[in-house]
């Protein structure tokens, strides 16, 4: 058998598939074994295919894959949906006596386990609690102690009370007892514990936690997939640390809350999908001609127009890079991990505040809804470090006043950057509008002052190209002649792609860039190389695009645009096809 356990649990919208997984996933991580979880749900309330997959090992994994070794069906329609990646051996546990599933046929060479997960939860106290029965026969195929799903059951019900809990205990214990009694299979599975100590959270849970580890203190967004979690996770938890969170009404009274916040001083942030990008451009115009530090998360689902709103999509890119009118100075930095969503918000915070810009935090659906185990020195808040930028006191204000005594918000300083005082600051008080502006802040038209104020505002743009390290991390072999690129969530499936490639014996140097702008020159590692490939998840190859513009050379294409992430062993399949021709020529 393999050495990770890839589960399911599929069903319709609102079957409870999504907390059934999250139990399981939590019992596995609290059991000391990596988990990496993959969803697919349809966007509504009710009805729909939707499932909830883990892939879950002692070893670290970061990608998911095309098999699976235990499905929980709770329609037919689930058996149909995961055939593919079903195998000779797959264990499905179904209910017989439900109406959906009484007519099922399990595929020849797989094992069907026919358990009355409806009655057995009605034994436990009710019919609602079939899920965890189901469970606790998952428990007993895979040898995995039940024990371990008790402290998750404990986690997801304790706010409901104890006889809640001794329920779900209960149902998960009848499952484990009927399938145990009832099936005399070899399943062949072994579920090593450790006693490693993990965090399980997901990209969503990771920015907003870096939010409120970056300083953030206020916070304004409209509800909308699959950025909504940040605004949970921050409700409730940035109130202990002196912030506020604001739903507003729309993605338009959102961004101008936001920018509100920032203006007063605040560490200000607001996070949305493509369409609410769409309907904050022009703010986003505002944010940057008054030099305001703002960071604007964008959580990429399929577009355009509503799209797919629960499908992976990296199609915004052109939008965050080029999107408003008139020429706009920001920057966009990439997340190319669960981890790095915590950090990246950080550094985006940092970058706002020290050049006076708007940062968009480009996340994707992928990494928004994947729940990845890591230990906790990976978020070791010790490291945070806060940079303010060139904020101005009494102390210092005496050499930004000009000579009627007025202080300059927007002085044309060499490098760009201008004093910022604090409302409050003794002699700081300014203003600032949409409409050009002098060094006062005062609106003007005046040719001279116009042309001053754009080159100032393009410097300090290339004064963080110069100052700050935009890098990029690197796996796989630095001296291979095949060079991929990619950003976002496709990070973790090709790290697990060069392992397949290197049981073939091809070598592959990956680099994942989290800083698209500013971005990181590439020039020299593509010239060292006898093939490029970018890798993306949309249509026209954005990413790809801006590199060819960058170094002037064509480089190949791997683009994925179905709604569904890539997996590790289709990454490495479709880089051996563009790889072996080469290769069999030379």
């Amino acid at each position: 058998m393999p050495d990770d356990l890839n589960w399911a649990i599929g069903g319709e919208a609102g079957d409870g598939i999504d907390s059934t997984g999250k139990i399981f996933a939590q019992a596995l991580s609290r059991a000391g074994r990596h988990v990496y979880t993959s969803k697919d749900f349809a966007s509504r309330i009710r009805g729909g295919y939707t499932a909830y997959k883990i892939r879950s090992s002692v070893d670290r994994v970061e990608s998911v894959v095309d098999r699976l070794d235990i499905l929980i069906a709770l329609t037919e329609r689930t058996i149909d949906e995961n055939m593919d990646e079903l195998h000779e051996g797959s264990v499905i546990i179904y209910d017989g006596e439900r109406t959906t599933m009484q007519d099922v046929e399990i595929p020849e060479g797989m094992i069907g386990l026919d358990v009355p997960l409806k009655s057995l939860a009605e034994d436990a106290g009710g019919a609602i609690m079939r899920n965890v029965v189901a469970l606790g026969v998952a428990c007993e195929v895979s040898d995995f102690p039940i024990e371990n799903l008790d402290s998750a059951l404990e986690k997801r019900f304790k706010d409901k009370g104890q006889a809640i809990v001794d329920n779900n205990s209960k149902a998960a214990r009848l499952g484990q007892e009927y399938a145990a009694e009832q099936f005399d299979y070899d399943y062949g599975y072994s579920m090593e514990t450790t006693d490693n100590d993990y965090v399980l959270l997901n990209g969503d849970e990771a920015i907003g936690m870096g939010a409120i580890a970056a300083g953030c203190r206020f916070y304004a967004g409209y509800p909308i997939t699959p950025a909504t979690d940040v605004m949970e996770y921050l409700t409730g938890r940035i109130d202990q640390f002196g912030g506020t969170v604001v739903q507003a009404e729309d993605e338009l009274a959102a961004i101008n809350l936001a920018l509100g916040a920032a203006r007063a001083g605040a560490r200000s942030m607001t996070a949305t999908s493509g369409p609410g990008i769409d309907l904050m451009t022009e703010t986003f115009g505002l944010v940057a001609t008054s030099e305001t530090p703002m960071v604007i998360c964008d959580v990429m689902r399929a577009g355009p127009s509503t799209g797919m709103p629960t499908k992976q999509e990296q199609g915004d890119l052109d939008m965050l890079v080029y999107g408003g009118h008139g020429e706009i100075e920001r920057m966009v930095v990439g997340p190319t991990s669960v981890a790095e969503c915590f950090w990246k918000t950080v550094e985006a915070f940092n970058l706002a505040e020290k050049y006076q810009l708007p940062v968009f935090l480009v996340s994707d659906l992928s990494l928004a809804v994947t729940e990845q185990t890591f230990p906790p020195e990976t978020f070791d808040m010790d490291e945070v470090e806060i940079e303010r930028g060139n904020v101005v006191d009494e102390a210092e204000i005496d050499s930004w006043l000009d000579e009627q005594g007025r202080f300059q918000p927007h002085f044309p300083a060499a490098d760009g950057i201008s004093p910022r005082a604090l409302p409050g600051t003794t002699d700081g008080a300014h203003m600032t509008t949409g409409l050009e502006h002098d060094a006062n802040g005062r609106r003007t038209e005046d040719e001279e002052i116009r042309v001053e104020q754009v080159e100032k505002r393009s410097q300090k743009f290339e004064t963080a190209r110069e100052r700050e390290d935009w890098d990029y991390r690197e796996f796989g072999d630095p001296g291979a002649e095949t060079l991929v690129l990619s950003w976002g969530s496709n990070e973790g499936p090709m790290r697990e792609a060069l392992d397949f490639l290197a049981e073939d014996g091809i070598d592959v140097r990956f680099i994942s860039v989290p800083y698209l702008l500013p971005r990181p020159d590439l020039s020299e590692e593509i010239a060292a190389a006898e093939t490029t490939i970018v890798v993306e998840c949309n249509a026209n190859g954005q990413f790809a695009d801006l590199i060819e513009h960058d170094v002037l050379e064509r480089v190949e294409r791997i683009n994925k645009f179905t709604g569904v992430r890539f997996k590790a062993d289709e990454l490495a399949e479709e880089i051996r096809r563009l790889v072996e021709p080469q290769e069999v020529a030379q």
